[in-house]
């Protein structure tokens, strides 16, 4: 069965958070706020080849300079979180898949370049708050059912297409109470006649201008997630949801963002991101990605983007 939805769409700032690998037993670590923080990595040799491992790191050739770059970003995290621990920072740093590559490799693996806010915004009207609507103080959709678990893009930067179908799976939720995880790999090899660029980046609004155009989503089941431009092989006997459209909130009105939040469900936003964002483990918002807010406060998942 398939249903029709209205999906709301924003541009904002928020943060992507990577998992690490397990603590092992040399790391230097301080308990703070039941956080494990680490301060320090040394001796920097045994967590290379550790790291490697978790990471599935092979560099036959270029070993060493991989090697340079990893103790220049763990020493960065090591300093960073000396900050946070005395107070200094708002947020705390982890290794993760990223630990080896340089800023500039980050960003082309990610495709993180914002496209332009005026074309995005041109693809949908902007969003009216209900009237006479009270929005709770506290709210999280993932208690409620509404968010799908973590997902990862890979090295595609598809980060857009995990934010349109994490708002959208929200949305599908609420009509049905049914939690569908739905096709990122439909999006990335599909919708490029509405300006996306598969795994080299796209916008969640021209997203959804595809799913309404075409007919809906397929679930990630029957269209799977390969992280990898391909020839579209969507098929609409096996679309699961639609979208009727979807609506902009204002860049920076956090009332606004409240509100669709708080009366519709997990919405979709496009971010910018520093260089210390691809570090970023917990305890704080800061520095583009995309990706799904499903609840306040507090509520940092997200998906590829995630939900935060």
């Amino acid at each position: 069965m398939m249903f029709s939805l209205i999906v709301i769409q924003m541009l904002a700032s928020s943060v992507l958070s990577v998992p690490g690998p397990e603590f092992v037993s040399w790391f230097q670590t301080v308990k703070m706020r039941n956080e494990t923080i680490i301060l320090s990595y040394k001796p920097y040799e045994n967590t290379w080849i550790q790291y490697k491992k978790d990471y599935g790191k092979s560099y036959p050739e270029v070993d060493e300079l991989r090697y340079t770059l990893f103790v220049s970003n763990l020493q960065l995290i090591e300093e960073h979180n000396a900050r946070y621990v005395m107070g200094k920072e708002s947020y705390y740093l982890e290794i993760n898949q990223f630990a080896d590559m340089t800023e500039k490799e980050i960003s082309e693996m990610l495709m993180l370049d914002v496209q332009n806010e005026t074309e995005a915004n041109s693809m949908c009207s902007s969003y009216l708050p209900a009237q006479n609507v009270v929005v709770p103080d506290a709210i999280d959709w993932r208690q409620s059912g509404y968010v799908t678990p973590v997902k990862n893009q890979e090295r595609c930067g598809s980060c857009w297409a995990f934010s349109a179908t994490g708002s959208l799976e929200g949305q599908y939720f609420r009509k049905t109470k049914t939690l569908v995880s739905l096709s990122e790999q439909q999006l990335v090899d599909c919708s490029g006649k509405f300006g996306n660029h598969g795994c080299s980046g796209g916008m969640m609004s021209n997203a959804f201008a595809y799913i309404q155009y075409y007919g809906g989503l397929e679930s990630e089941h029957d269209y799977l997630y390969v992280g990898k431009d391909q020839t579209c092989t969507a098929s609409k006997s096996k679309v699961v949801a639609t979208c009727r459209g979807s609506v902009c909130i204002p860049k920076g009105s956090e009332s606004s963002l409240k509100s669709a939040v708080g009366e519709v469900g997990p919405v979709s936003v496009a971010i910018y991101a520093g260089p210390t964002f691809m570090r970023y483990r917990g305890a704080g918002e800061q520095d583009g990605v995309r990706k799904v807010i499903s609840g306040w406060p507090e509520t940092r998942t997200i998906s590829a983007g995630l939900p935060t």
